[in-house]
């Protein structure tokens, strides 16, 4: 390996560090060798999350002592961590995003060719995704023996927040057009909240083109012609799907680095998991967290040392030394493991590619992140209330047995099943559950909710859950059922 550069003028910054679990410990060997040999000021305190604190007795997968390092230093560089899937503890990755406030979740995505296989020569797009809300925000409940529910929840400052970010974050790295996704056709409310918002952040950035894309067909679109998109600003969920579907189409998710930003802190990351299958076997393709090291680079100031790493790494992906999972007989020179494939990267800082873009930070493309202010509040209204009830039975007989109970106040207006009205007037075909919305208007209190609900009580009317409905500003703040 050539001798390492010097380190990064002033005094070294202090830097979170977690090697994870699954292929995690490799791969972070990997990017702190060629980090360092280029010359990276970085000052790291190392702390243990995932799997063995989990089986520690710490149900967050984070000691107390770990939260106070990456509250210190701001800055959390992390290999992947093993979330159980299906039940067991919650993700640690979503559970950090969240408390630490790191709202703004990019991507950069872009085609290697000729050297690595993708159908899309010329993808060059950043996701940015929303990290703190949609149904990430995990609160799910069983409420009857057929039905659970997960709530997704969507604020005017997060999503205001997400969207000024991707327009700035063009604005700063020459990007000329922000595309919107969102579902908005179906979930009005949510996802007509943040399309909404878009539609009126656009009009103050007019140097930037915009579009707004429906989730499927614009999901379609990306795996078809991803040429066509720039920078995509969508909500949590949305974003990672279509930051794996953007990572495959130009490669492999095993390329793909990703930061995630907010006022107080930040953490860069590979896009991929933890990968158990292949631990401990020097196969991983350790390029996800080295692009995710150049990104945090930047973020701490040292972005010639940013330059010197992306550039020395696609040199080495130009001069055809590969992994297996992007190794092809006849186009590769050299199939490697993780650790030559790092002192391969290393072997070349100060080279750049000469195919690939030769990558360039002078500037460091920094902005300053958004600042919120919280809208004047308009008169809300409770104008009726929605009770689900567990029933099993006719939609008539609970319409019968709830309009007996129901108070002076309130009147019975509909019940749906799943969102599908289904009395007065329902049809004979729809299939129905034992979980059921009723809803009832009228202007009423809070104190008329209660009686209406201890006179259900009486009755022996199951209810689960109830959601007040208001309108605010005279705008109604709640869905219809379909079919009204």
């Amino acid at each position: 390996m050539t001798a390492p550069f010097p380190k990064a003028a002033g005094s070294p910054v202090p830097v979170t560090l977690a090697y994870g679990d699954g292929i995690g410990p490799e791969i972070m060997e990997a990017a702190i060798k060629v980090i360092e040999a280029a010359g990276a000021n970085i000052a790291f305190e190392r702390i243990d999350i995932g799997e063995r604190v989990y089986n520690a007795g710490h149900s967050a997968g984070i000691t107390p002592d770990a939260w106070e390092s990456l509250r210190r230093t701001g800055v959390f560089f992390k290999a992947p961590i093993t979330t159980p899937q299906g039940g067991g503890f919650k993700s640690l990755n979503v559970t950090i995003r969240k408390s630490l406030g790191l709202y703004a979740n990019t991507r950069p995505c872009v085609s290697l060719t000729p050297f690595v296989d993708t159908k899309h020569p010329s993808v060059d797009l950043v996701i940015v995704r929303e990290n703190e809300e949609d149904l990430y925000a995990g609160i799910e409940h069983r409420q009857t023996q057929d039905v659970y529910q997960c709530l997704k929840l969507i604020s005017r400052p997060g999503c205001e927040k997400i969207i000024r970010f991707a327009f700035e974050y063009a604005r700063a790295n020459g990007r000329k057009k922000v595309s919107c996704f969102t579902k908005d056709n179906i979930m009005k409310l949510t996802d007509g909240l943040f399309h909404k918002v878009f539609d009126e952040i656009k009009t103050e950035y007019p140097d930037i083109e915009t579009d707004h894309w429906i989730i499927d067909i614009g999901t379609a679109r990306l795996a078809d012609t991803p040429e066509i998109f720039d920078v995509i600003v969508t909500s949590n969920l949305y974003g990672d799907i279509i930051s794996d579907v953007a990572a495959q189409i130009t490669g492999s998710v095993g390329l793909g680095g990703s930061s995630n930003v907010g006022q107080h802190a930040a953490m860069f990351e590979a896009v991929h998991g933890s990968a158990p299958d292949i631990a401990g076997q020097n196969i991983a393709n350790p390029s996800g967290l080295i692009l995710a090291s150049v990104l945090m680079l930047q973020h701490i100031g040292q972005s010639e040392v940013a330059e010197r790493v992306h550039n020395a790494w696609m040199k080495t992906i130009e001069d055809g030394v590969h992994t297996g999972d992007i190794y092809k007989e006849g186009r590769s020179a050299e199939k490697v493991g993780t650790k030559a494939f790092a002192d391969a990267v290393a072997q070349r800082l100060g080279q750049a590619p000469k195919v690939l873009a030769k990558a360039s930070y002078e500037n460091g493309a920094k902005f300053a992140l958004p600042q919120i202010e919280k809208p004047a509040p308009v008169e809300k209204k409770l104008v009726g209330i929605d009770v689900f009830c567990d029933w099993d039975g006719s939609a008539d007989a609970l319409a019968e047995k709830l309009q007996a109970a129901q108070t002076s106040n309130v009147k019975l207006e509909l019940i749906t099943n799943r969102g599908v009205k289904v009395w007065p007037e329902g049809l004979p075909e729809t299939f129905c559950t034992d979980h059921w919305r009723c809803r009832f208007s009228g202007e009423i209190t809070n104190a008329d909710v209660a009686e209406l609900l201890a006179a259900f009580a009486k009755a022996g009317i199951d209810f689960i859950k109830t959601e007040h409905l208001y309108t605010f500003g005279g705008e109604r703040g709640y869905s219809l059922g379909q079919g009204q």
